[in-house]
């Protein structure tokens, strides 16, 4: 791992990146494990919800990460196995990977049958889902069989469905061990929760990490660039480091989704520079 100065240096890619147009924009295609750390660095696909798949991948491309957990409005749910080959196709042909699909909500139980179809033919490694309290013992038995992992994502003050980590894991502990955590640090936050305390606690069922930053530890909290909020980035990092996360660390930019580049730019470049110090 990296020295102050090489945090400066990698997130002035971010600050960098911010200020040029869409064009020019070429953020160094670094990894954080390169770096030394277990985890990866990703997209949350809400990050792309008004952008096209061919923008999608041109924004991945330019900032040089290559993971994606992909959402329905790329990849609808009824899509046939050859619809979802094409789809996931264009991102293999350009070096990106589809780990996962989501967010899923789950309403019902044939819902929770196509759900676990549409993640089995999309070769996903994790399902980043919310299925209603009651469909919890049916998601159970269907886990046992599948060749992935859920994770409950939560949703912060917004929503009584799964509003922080605690409330996933008082309602999985007792569940088939594939079935674990998304905890989004953002929605934590505005919860009035504390997303380090939170992946230390629940660590052994944390397997997907949406990242982001807020302005408010409030439901009134935005989105903002990653480093010019009030959540602790450093002690995000620091605790994934702990325990040993090895899955995807995946940005949910949700500011200026029209025209996200400059904002997603400076987030990463923030991340990474994090991401590379001791």
């Amino acid at each position: 791992m990296k020295t102050r100065r090489q945090f400066l240096k990698v997130s002035a890619i971010g600050a960098i990146g911010a200020s040029l147009p869409l064009t020019k924009v070429e953020a160094a295609p670094v990894e954080s494990n390169k770096s030394g750390n277990p985890f990866t660095l990703g997209f949350a696909g809400y990050t792309f919800v008004r952008l096209s798949i061919d923008k999608s991948i041109e924004i991945m491309k330019k900032t040089g990460v290559k993971n994606l957990s992909i959402k329905d409005f790329h990849m609808p749910y009824k899509s046939t196995a050859e619809e979802i080959n094409e789809i996931t196709g264009k991102f293999k042909a350009e070096g990106l990977n589809i780990y996962g699909v989501g967010v899923v909500y789950m309403t019902t139980k044939e819902f929770v049958d196509q759900a676990f179809e549409y993640a089995r033919m999309a070769g996903a490694k994790v399902m980043i889902c919310a299925p209603n309290y009651e469909l919890l013992p049916y998601v159970n038995e269907k886990v046992k069989s599948a060749d992935f992992k859920l994770a409950i994502h939560n949703h912060g003050p917004d929503n009584t469905l799964y509003p922080n980590a605690t409330d996933i894991w008082d309602h999985i502990k007792d569940l088939d061990p594939k079935i674990g955590i998304c905890i989004d640090i953002g929605h934590t936050t505005r919860d009035g929760q504390d997303p380090v305390k939170d992946i230390l606690r629940y660590k052994t069922r944390i397997y997907d990490v949406h990242i982001k930053d807020v302005d408010k530890a409030s439901k009134e909290g935005k989105t903002v660039e990653m480093g010019r909020g009030i959540i602790d980035i450093p002690g995000v990092v620091n605790a994934l480091r702990k325990i040993n996360f090895t899955g995807s660390c995946s940005l949910e930019y949700e500011k200026d989704m029209a025209d996200p580049l400059g904002g997603i730019a400076e987030s990463i470049g923030y991340w990474k520079g994090v991401s590379a110090c001791k």
